[in-house]
């Protein structure tokens, strides 16, 4: 299940950058989004023009955006 509606639909890094914006909303705390923010800024991929390998970051970081918002709600059902 991805973490926000509209997962498919990002295929560009620009439409990326803003869903992992948006999945920050969802992390119950300030610091937590704080730090997620500052890491999706961080990371950049400009220099990438291989259309393959851009989708395979996309489809990564989707995957990974996915997996820590699942931690976190794990942890806030077992709290």
């Amino acid at each position: 299940m991805p973490p926000l509606v509209g997962a498919e639909l990002v295929h560009t890094p620009l439409q990326l950058y803003r869903y992992l914006l948006r999945c920050c909303r969802q992390l119950p705390s300030t610091a937590m989004q704080q730090h997620y923010q500052h890491a999706i800024r961080q990371v950049s991929h400009s220099d990438e023009d291989d259309p393959e390998r851009i989708q395979m970051i996309i489809q990564r970081a989707i995957a990974d955006a996915d997996w820590i918002l699942n931690k976190v709600r794990r942890k806030e059902r077992i709290s």
